[in-house]
């Protein structure tokens, strides 16, 4: 027998022995270790919860559900090599992974081997847009976060924006979006900045900003980045009436913290908050805390949603087989404490959750939802 038959053969029937035990095993890829652990902790925590949620109701067509989950070190081939591990062992999907820039190839990849990819935090519109019949997004893509902050602009009579981004996937679709969407809109960009990674002075630049003197100074960082850019721009006295972060760093409990009272007032765009008026919001919010054992991101609840959606779309299914469960999710509709979840073609994107943009602000040291008003705990606090 010729070796590339016999591969075959091995590969068929390890993935009808990872089908044929008593749990039904879902694969997933975060970032538990590398510059992205961060968010891949709270991928993690938020799958969890759903999976003990999902068994305690009986699982998925009797059999209880299994998490395979692969670090891919915040790296984009160690995520491509946890792909294809999870493909020869025949899960019927994958969720993952953190970052765009590693969400983009995994995408592409997964899609040559017609398995279903739900991206659960990656945001880069161009996942989703034009996309792929087998990548479904659960969280919102970039395009609508900065369209949240955009309805809230015209709000509070903004008219300039200066913008500071990170020369990535996420950073290039933010200023790519705020740069058309803001003008449509009657603002004036009087600024546009990007960096690298590793720049740790970003005074030049915003001592730049502040003679600028913008209404807005509007930002899309990771981790530590954003939380030394808010502590340089007190610094340096940049005032403007609003700092406006898209998710990413700023969307993690422990900004504020960290940045302390120069994030006081900062305004950023997510997808879910622990206040918002969502149904189990609050139940979830205590779940993920009690997983994480800290505060959780919205990361954590939309790795919670992603792996609901996953579940319901194998039970749907009735079974493992790919291209059902692809069909399957394609007719999604489900209502979680994250939010809906149903997944659609419209403006461009393909298989695209259109999620509610929240705007939370830091208030008093503590983060608060304050926009749509409809779902909102608090009023915007201006810059005094």
């Amino acid at each position: 027998m010729k070796k590339s038959a016999l591969l075959l053969i091995t590969l068929g029937l390890s993935g009808a022995l990872a089908q044929s035990t008593d749990t039904i095993k879902v694969g997933a890829i975060t970032s538990l270790t590398g510059r992205f652990a961060t968010f891949g902790k709270m991928q993690k925590a938020g799958f969890q919860v759903a999976i003990k949620e999902i068994n305690s109701r009986g699982g998925v067509l009797g059999k209880k559900l299994e998490l395979v989950l692969e670090d891919d070190a915040s790296d984009t081939n160690k995520a491509l090599a946890a792909a294809e591990k999870l493909v020869n062992q025949g899960v019927p999907l994958i969720i993952g992974a953190y970052a765009s820039s590693i969400t983009k190839p995994l995408s592409q990849y997964l899609t040559r081997e017609k398995v279903p990819l739900l991206v659960a935090t990656a945001v880069d519109d161009t996942i989703t847009n034009p996309g792929s019949p087998y990548v479904f997004r659960v969280n919102n893509a970039s395009k609508a976060y900065t369209q949240g902050f955009i309805e809230l602009f015209r709000k509070l009579q903004v008219k300039t924006i200066a913008v500071l981004t990170s020369n990535d996937a996420f950073g290039k679709s933010v200023m790519k979006d705020i740069t058309t969407l803001g003008p449509e809109a009657g603002f004036k960009i009087v600024a546009q900045d990007s960096y690298d990674q590793g720049l740790s002075d970003f005074r030049p630049i915003l001592n730049r900003f502040k003679s600028l003197d913008p209404d807005v100074v509007y930002l899309a960082s990771y981790e530590a980045d954003s939380v030394t850019i808010m502590r340089q721009s007190k610094e340096v006295g940049l005032k403007p009436r609003f700092f406006a972060g898209a998710a990413t760093g700023f969307a993690l409990p422990s900004f504020a913290k960290a940045a302390g009272d120069a994030a006081e007032g900062t305004l950023v765009s997510v997808t879910w908050s622990d206040d918002v008026r969502y149904a189990g919001a609050l139940r979830l919010y205590k779940s993920l805390k009690t997983e994480l054992k800290e505060e959780p991101s919205q990361h954590a609840a939309q790795s919670y949603a992603a792996m609901l959606a996953a579940a319901d779309a194998i039970q749907r299914a009735g079974g493992l087989d790919r291209e059902k469960v692809q069909q399957a999710l394609k007719k999604t509709l489900l209502v979680t404490a994250y939010g809906p979840v149903k997944f659609r073609d419209y403006d461009g994107f393909t298989n695209q959750n259109p999620v509610v943009i929240l705007i939370t602000q830091v208030q008093k040291g503590k983060v608060v939802t304050v926009y749509p008003d409809r779902v909102s705990e608090a009023k915007v606090m201006e810059a005094k």
